[in-house]
């Protein structure tokens, strides 16, 4: 490729009035479209065996160990006071938004019980991670 066609491809790729050119699909008959209907109905069942496959290969993937630690950590006496002020503020929610006019939400409360759920399952991780 010369050095002139390389600048020619660039200014053509930058114009905006470039050309596009693209084949027009063959005109079908009324006969060919029934027929490929049925092609494409018979395409769809291999399509729902690949996507068993594929369920079938995401469940031999190993599952990530931190959730199942933080969630063991949520439970432990270490966050017994972030999980029991959260548990609170919850009920205490739930009940507002009975009578209709929930005014807080408890967002607040679970930052900080997931803070010490992360604090606590970090040690942890990098021990199982090893």
């Amino acid at each position: 490729m010369g050095f002139w066609d390389a600048i020619t491809d660039l200014v053509d790729a930058a114009t905006p009035w470039a050309t596009v050119e693209a084949e027009a699909p063959p005109a079908e008959d009324k006969d060919t479209k029934e027929q490929s209907e049925d092609k494409d109905e018979d395409k769809e069942e291999p399509a729902e065996d690949d996507e068993e496959d594929e369920e079938d290969e995401e469940d031999d993937e190993p599952k990530d160990p931190k959730e199942e630690l933080e969630e063991a950590c949520k439970n432990s006496k270490q966050c017994a006071p972030a999980k029991h002020h959260f548990d609170e503020c919850v009920e205490r929610v739930t009940a507002q938004e009975a009578d209709g006019e929930a005014k807080e939400d408890c967002v607040e409360e679970f930052f900080h019980l997931a803070h010490c759920a992360t604090q606590c399952a970090a040690p942890k991780l990098w021990s199982v991670l090893k």
